[in-house]
């Protein structure tokens, strides 16, 4: 059984990979809670409260990527002046 952290972190990676997008779909996570075993280990498991969880983790790996794009742009920029 996986914890539902590694759930969390599968959805929100697997969300952003397939659609690019910020904002969660409410269809596709039932979908995934549905399809990738959350329910079958977390029986309890609220949909709303995974949905939360997983688009603040959506979040916060959206902003982490903005950060380091950043970071190496301007490490690329600091170069080309030089």
């Amino acid at each position: 059984m996986r914890k539902l952290t590694d759930y969390v972190e599968m959805a929100a990676t697997e969300y952003l990979q397939e659609t690019g997008k910020d904002e969660l779909d409410s269809r596709w996570i039932a979908e995934f809670i549905q399809d990738c075993g959350v329910q079958d280990d977390y029986p309890k498991q609220d949909l709303v409260d995974f949905y939360a969880l997983v688009q603040k983790a959506l979040t916060i790996n959206i902003e982490r990527a903005e950060k380091l794009a950043r970071l190496q742009l301007d490490k690329s920029s600091c170069s080309a002046k030089r």
